[in-house]
């Protein structure tokens, strides 16, 4: 069983004093029909007090009799019942007319909470945002830094594959860039030097500059990002055929071989 809240059974308690002083107090006498009544409202055991069952009964007579003053008092004077719980089940109404009763004359109270979630609309919602300084600076910085180190340790522990010094009488055939050049004498190859080494390699750095200003796209889900995706896969994919022609299917003379017919000419 449910326990009942202490402050609520002190209200009871002053209700049930204040509901036994006031006929002597006042000088009143339960009317002869309040027990009638009582009876066929809440049974034989009637819950309510008999002068708050005739306090009703005669503000619902003078309402319907078009009483002028009954009227203004029923409107606005007449004070509604409160109904506690009170321990041992019986329930006291003080104040006013009685409230609905159940089985047994017992009335309910009932108490909820609303979240003000569920009633406020918001509509400006919390970005989460991150400035750029300090932290994003910062830790590029530490990244930068750690990379720097490692290198230098793995620099100071491994040799880099160099070749011997240069002879200007010999020149090695094939005459290969480094790797990370090998697109761009790859183009040298098909292109005019003018077309080969400034107007796509511009066009391509151009182009790069304007995407952010062509996909205004903010979300950062890879689902939602097909125009930035598909022209960095592009990009990548053109620079890294061009690379892997050059370094394997080069041989001497620049001339196009096939690794696994005449041999691989790449050295790092």
């Amino acid at each position: 069983m449910t326990e009942v809240p202490e402050h609520l059974l002190k209200r009871a308690k002053a209700a049930r004093d204040k509901a036994a002083t006031q006929p002597e107090a006042s000088g009143e006498t339960p009317a002869e029909g309040a027990p009638a009544e009582a009876a066929a409202s809440g049974g034989g055991d009637s819950r309510i007090p008999a002068h708050l069952l005739e306090r009703s009964k005669s503000a619902k007579a003078r309402k319907a009799g078009g009483d002028g003053d009954g009227a203004a008092e029923s409107g606005g004077g007449v004070a509604t019942a409160v109904a506690t719980t009170t321990t041992g089940g019986a329930v006291v109404a003080a104040g006013g007319p009685p409230l609905a009763a159940g089985p047994g004359g017992h009335t309910q109270r009932l108490l909820t909470v609303v979240k003000a979630g569920s009633i406020q609309d918001v509509k400006a919602k919390p970005q989460d945002k991150v400035h750029v300084w300090p932290h994003l600076i910062v830790g590029e910085f530490v990244a930068a830094l750690a990379c720097s180190v490692f290198l230098l340790f793995f620099s100071w522990f491994v040799n880099a594959p160099l070749l011997e010094l240069a002879d200007f009488n010999k020149t090695p055939n094939p005459s290969k860039a480094p790797w990370y050049f090998l697109g761009l004498q790859e183009l040298l190859t098909m292109f005019h030097p003018m077309v080969a080494g400034v107007t796509i390699p511009g066009m391509g750095i151009f182009l790069l500059i304007l995407a952010p200003y062509m996909d205004k796209n903010s979300s950062n889900k890879p689902e939602d990002r097909k125009f930035a995706i598909s022209l960095m896969t592009l990009f990548l994919m053109f620079w890294a055929v061009l690379v892997i022609i050059g370094s394997f299917f080069r041989g001497p003379g620049f001339n196009f071989t096939l690794p696994w017919v005449d041999g691989l000419f790449f050295e790092l």
